[in-house]
């Protein structure tokens, strides 16, 4: 079967791509390069387009024979969404939009959406299954909020089936060292504390000490990357076979805070990191869990690399490859940054 994925140039998509070749899928990119990287494209056939050029997007599916769709291509960074929220209304929504019409029109009616935990607002109950209100209180887990609604309406007037995949904090980089995270500017925290030590960004900044968590730094829920890639493929099988809209959680239930992640990180490098305490940013919530009770029991998902060592373990080496502190050959995305 032929999947066309949508930011498959990115972190998630590329690792869902090299996930989704290795169980013997066809896979064809669809990537506009905005954030996407070349460096990550790890085989199967590249279109490069936007999902904002509606033209485009029908030429694609007429040349290609597409089954189904991943969806990963959107804007992500929170805090930008609150000071541009028309940036992420606009291309959240009408990317989801252009793309679901081409679909229609082509007549393929399968799609897996890369929603988030933003989705679920502030948690009523720790950990958060998938029945939880949905309250949504930035305008990046509104944008997701409002395609999951989408997708809803169309499965019900369309008969097009979709399964959400709610994300808690992906990290980590491929076991192999053959993908990782490539994002400028980088604001996830383990990547941030890693290129801080390896001299990438001048200082790194710790966001709210003042939590009612033991040591009042924020705990949230950090899950492998390959481990995220291989819920998609699973979900994608479970669409294919049961026909059925569904939305999930990937996580693991298992929460750290940020000082825990701090402290893994330097027994990891065995390197010490100083970091400037800053206030909480708006919107920041103590704690943030996925209960993945409904992912492990409807979608045989197993965690194999979710440890938090193996995840700060895994992206070291790769940043370290990256900046050439391994081989002596540094990246052309790292000289550039």
């Amino acid at each position: 079967m032929k999947i066309l994925v949508c930011g498959g140039a990115g972190y998630i998509g590329s690792h869902t791509v090299k996930e989704l070749l290795k169980e013997g899928f066809s896979a064809v990119v669809l990537d506009n390069f905005s954030t996407g990287k070349k460096e990550l494209l790890v085989g199967g056939g590249l279109i490069q387009a936007d999902l904002l050029d509606r033209a485009a997007l029908k030429a694609a599916f007429q040349s290609q024979g597409i089954d189904a769709v991943f969806h990963f291509a959107s804007l992500i960074q929170v805090g930008e969404s609150y000071a541009n929220p028309h940036k992420y209304y606009g291309h959240n929504l009408v990317s989801s939009l252009n793309l679901l019409e081409a679909m229609l029109q082509a007549g393929v009616k399968k799609i897996i959406f890369s929603s988030s935990a933003a989705v679920y607002g502030l948690p009523e109950k720790i950990p958060i299954p998938e029945s939880h209100p949905l309250n949504p209180f930035n305008p990046y887990g509104q944008s997701k909020f409002f395609v999951e609604t989408i997708l809803r309406d169309y499965d019900k007037a369309y008969g097009l089936k979709f399964i959400s995949l709610r994300y808690f904090n992906a990290a980590g980089a491929d076991p192999e060292g053959r993908l990782g995270e490539m994002h400028d500017p980088e604001t996830h925290l383990i990547p941030s504390i890693l290129l801080f030590l390896l001299g990438k960004k001048d200082s790194f900044e710790l966001y709210g000490t003042d939590f009612s968590t033991p040591d009042g730094t924020a705990v949230r829920d950090y899950i492998h990357v390959t481990d995220l890639a291989s819920a998609h493929v699973l979900a994608l099988k479970r669409l294919l076979t049961a026909q059925e809209s569904d939305v999930f959680n990937l996580g693991t239930t298992r929460g750290y805070s940020v000082m825990e992640v701090i402290r893994a990180a330097e027994k990891v490098t065995g390197r010490k990191v100083v970091y400037i305490p800053k206030p909480r940013r708006h919107g920041d919530v103590p704690i943030l869990l996925a209960s993945k009770e409904k992912a492990e029991r409807v979608l045989g998902w197993q965690l194999r690399h979710s440890g938090l060592e193996t995840i700060i373990e895994t992206a070291w080496e790769w940043h370290k490859k990256q900046s050439g502190e391994v081989d002596g050959c540094g990246s052309k995305w790292y000289k550039n940054a």
